[in-house]
């Protein structure tokens, strides 16, 4: 599978601007500070800040306004990972190929690391240099963003998915959890980007809403395929982990093959609403071909 457009420099530079705000940081414990930096720089393809960049070229926007927003994505994407490995959610020991943080700290640690990088998302969106037109979107921009991770994005999926394990749960209650969980953060890479252009206009957002979100879909029904068919070096995590932890995933409802028929029925339909955009929208639709075809 060929490489996304755009993606290594993309990658760079969100990487570049947190490493920056890290900096930037007075480092009042440097355990603490050491840990932050752990969780958020040690990896990770930076897929909200490349959907977010994407997008944003594909309408215009400045994507120094984007940087702010991709950034904001990831420290919210890290701080989530940070806690969903703590033994009290998903008991994880690796991530990214490396001890999770947890485990290369301890558990207050990072505890404090990922509700440090929850702030610091929201103090970059309050603080970025946005241009002048829009200086009035910054706190619809926040909105968005506490939408989308908090207790009616992903924080609420993540209570469902806990409240899931060891239950069978239906398909509509499987979606309506990874809507939440994983979708919610993907939707706002979308339309926050969209938000730093002045010609996209309301019908255009909602086309761009049904597409991510048709994503985000794709993208869970993928990681549950991958969870079961790749190894523990291709993940960087242990193989089987949902198994193994008895969560209801989408090859556990609707078989290995059933479920790879759901991601590509999902894809053909984020194209179908892709194709109502006046832009060129062949970024995006390389995306969706990247997020139903990877192996890792």
């Amino acid at each position: 599978m060929s490489q996304l457009p755009q993606l290594e420099a993309y990658q760079q530079r969100v990487n570049n601007f947190l490493s920056e705000k890290l900096k930037q940081l007075p480092c009042n414990d440097p355990k603490l500070l050491e840990a932050m930096n752990y969780g958020l720089l040690i990896g990770g393809k930076r897929m909200r800040p490349y959907l977010a960049y994407t997008t944003g070229a594909m309408v215009g926007a400045d994507l120094n306004d984007i940087d702010g927003v991709a950034a904001a994505l990831e420290c919210i994407h890290a701080y989530s990972l940070l806690h969903d490995d703590l033994p009290a959610m998903d008991d994880d020991d690796l991530r990214r190929g490396k001890p999770t943080c947890h485990k290369a700290f301890d558990e207050a640690t990072a505890i404090l690391a990922g509700d440090s990088l929850q702030t610091l998302a929201f103090d970059i969106l309050s603080n970025h240099t946005f241009s002048a037109s829009l200086q009035n979107k910054r706190i619809l921009l926040v909105q968005q963003l506490v939408t989308a991770s908090g207790y009616q994005g992903m924080c609420g999926g993540q209570a469902l998915d806990l409240a899931a394990t060891n239950q069978s749960i239906s398909l509509e209650a499987l979606q309506s959890l990874h809507s939440l969980k994983t979708g919610a953060l993907l939707e706002a890479s979308v339309l926050m980007a969209a938000e730093c252009s002045t010609n996209v206009t309301s019908e255009q957002k909602v086309a761009l809403k049904k597409f991510a979100q048709l994503v985000g879909l794709a993208y869970q029904v993928r990681d549950d395929i991958i969870d079961i068919t790749s190894s523990e070096e291709e993940l960087g995590k242990p193989a089987g982990s949902d198994v193994a932890a008895n969560k209801s995933t989408y090859p556990a409802l609707l078989g290995l093959q059933g479920a790879q028929q759901k991601a590509d029925d999902l894809y053909h339909e984020a194209l179908q609403a892709l194709s109502t955009l006046p832009y060129n929208t062949q970024c995006l639709a390389d995306f969706a071909t990247f997020i139903v075809k990877r192996t890792s």
